[in-house]
């Protein structure tokens, strides 16, 4: 990098891509330099929209642009291994959106891509970079709770989505699991890390996705996590980790919440709400925040967001999947 600006280029133009991209650009030390699509009309139309100088029609271009620091790479996730992987091998450092990848041989080539270039790489996951999860972590780890025994975690959207929507289509790796259950997955690892027993159960669709999944996960300490996400019924959005000394719940919204609720025997409620200074509830810049940090710093991946968590949730994916029956064509596993 050169001067205190990290300059990004951002790869894809879709919602996702414009979601990321208007909240890095509030950044005062962030520089959007580049945009990368596969149509040259998609990616000056964003270019335009943002105020990015240079367009490319072809992602081969963003990659080889040495004035970019950081890749941000918001294709579909069945191209995130494609895509990301060309950044890391030209050179450039990567955030690439979640779920992480396809499967788990995917990403953990993208991170042995990585560690052979010397480059930085990290999931998009948000929930781990928000404020408010932070503390929540913190309490937990300091034993506000006690020993965590249960972690439940929903996400559910009301839908209905067409056979022709994306979240139906296995060609686009289709299906509650990947788009939504990834937060759920994510949210009990966060707490417990890796399960060493995984069941579930899947309604599927006609064209073989999921069309929701519930899965039990459990751990050798006795611990059991139940998740559940859908593209067929909008849920709460909820969670609650409960421990040996008290429980937490998180009433909505659990991968960016407003606050959550400390419970403790012989106490009353201890209601937790995020920093106004913080930025709304929603926002992307502080995983584009801790990017920026991690750079600086010489990081080659983020202690918020670390590869080896990445891979372990990829594995835990891979596994629910083997259980529900869902397989996208031409996966290599």
């Amino acid at each position: 990098m050169t001067g205190q600006n990290v300059r990004w280029g951002i790869l894809a133009t879709g919602g996702m891509a414009a979601t990321f991209t208007a909240d890095l650009v509030d950044l005062p030390d962030a520089e959007v330099v580049a945009v990368a699509s596969r149509s040259q009309e998609s990616a000056k139309a964003f270019a335009e929209r943002f105020g990015i100088p240079r367009a490319y029609g072809d992602w081969e271009s963003l990659a080889r642009d040495e004035d970019v620091d950081v890749v941000y790479v918001a294709t579909p996730h069945v191209a995130h291994r494609a895509a990301a992987g060309l950044c890391l091998e030209a050179g450039r450092n990567v955030l690439c959106e979640k779920p992480f990848t396809l499967n788990l041989r995917e990403a953990e080539e993208l991170v042995a891509l990585a560690r052979q270039h010397g480059r930085f790489l990290m999931e998009a996951m948000w929930m781990y970079c928000h404020p408010v999860v932070r503390r929540l972590k913190t309490l937990v780890d300091d034993g506000a709770i006690g020993e965590v025994r249960s972690v439940h975690a929903d996400f559910g959207l009301a839908g209905p989505f067409p056979p022709s929507h994306r979240l139906r289509d296995p060609a686009l790796g289709g299906g509650a699991l990947l788009d939504l259950g990834v937060y759920p997955v994510s949210f009990a690892h966060l707490l417990l890390g890796e399960p060493s027993e995984i069941t579930a159960r899947a309604a599927l669709s006609e064209e073989g996705v999921d069309l929701q999944t519930g899965a039990l996960l459990s751990w050798e300490s006795g611990a059991l996590a139940s998740v559940h996400c859908s593209i067929v019924g909008g849920t709460a959005t909820s969670a609650s980790i409960t421990g040996s000394e008290g429980r937490i719940d998180i009433p909505n919204g659990f991968f960016s919440p407003e606050r959550f609720v400390l419970h403790r025997t012989g106490r009353d409620p201890e209601e937790f709400a995020g920093d106004p200074a913080d930025g709304p509830r929603d926002s992307l810049q502080h995983e584009a925040t801790e990017v920026m940090r991690a750079l600086r710093a010489g990081e080659k991946e983020s202690p918020l967001v670390p590869l080896d968590g990445t891979l372990a949730v990829m594995r835990t994916l891979d596994t629910i999947r083997d259980g529900i029956g869902v397989h996208y064509p031409g996966e290599a596993r």
